[in-house]
């Protein structure tokens, strides 16, 4: 099971609404605002598992994914989408996510993704 989790969004009411969700299991290795702030989190702390939201200012989550994954190809990352985010979520899943929720969050669908990612 993850143990520490990096919260990225650029929207400070939804990593408030994650890591509400996600301190009691876990701990918060960081949080960031941006794709840029994202990869430098994960380099200096390598969490079990990303949160990544897709559309964020100066780099996105997908391009932040890309860089993560090429390298540390076992890193586990969850997109953060929206309704009707389709296309995005298309090529993030192909940019290597291992999964997504979508928005609003809701603690239950938030656990299963990560249980599905982190148990396959």
């Amino acid at each position: 099971m993850a143990n520490d989790v990096l919260i990225v969004d650029d929207s400070d009411f939804m990593r408030n609404l994650l890591r509400e969700i996600l301190e009691e299991e876990f701990e918060i290795a960081g949080e960031a605002e941006n794709g840029v702030e994202a990869v430098e989190l994960y380099e200096k702390n390598a969490p079990d598992l990303v949160m990544m939201d897709i559309v964020m200012p100066i780099r996105d989550g997908i391009e932040a994914t890309t860089e993560i994954k090429d390298a540390d190809p076992g890193a586990n990352i969850i997109m953060c989408t929206s309704i009707g985010q389709e296309e995005k979520m298309k090529a993030a899943i192909k940019a290597g996510a291992d999964g997504y929720i979508t928005k609003p969050f809701q603690k239950p669908s938030v656990m299963d993704a990560i249980d599905d990612v982190i148990s396959a």
